[in-house]
């Protein structure tokens, strides 16, 4: 693929549940349908197979930078952030790259 790629980790903090997880998932799943800047885009929960590992990432591709960044300032992204991530994130790691 030629375009470019954005990738985000989240630690979530203690005491998050299962139910809180599967919502972000939802939630940012359902920015396919709301956002047509998105190429690609897969989420998901750590496998749990080596530790120390971070416990959810998100990879998006998009055509080229300027998609990328209409998607990172889209509203609907936003909230998802705002609503659902930001009340139960401990640490977040995220890299931007071309593909």
């Amino acid at each position: 693929m030629s375009g470019f790629r954005h990738v985000v980790m989240f630690k979530w903090a203690a005491g998050t549940t299962t139910s809180q997880q599967d919502e972000v998932a939802a939630r940012l799943t359902g920015l396919t349908g709301v956002i047509p800047e998105i190429a690609a885009y897969s989420v998901g929960a750590d496998a749990g197979v080596n530790q120390g590992n971070y416990d959810f990432v998100v990879v998006g591709d998009f055509a080229d930078k300027d998609a990328y960044l209409a998607y990172r300032d889209h509203p609907a992204h936003r909230a998802v952030i705002d609503e659902y991530i930001k009340p139960i994130l401990a640490e977040r790691a995220a890299i931007q790259y071309f593909c």
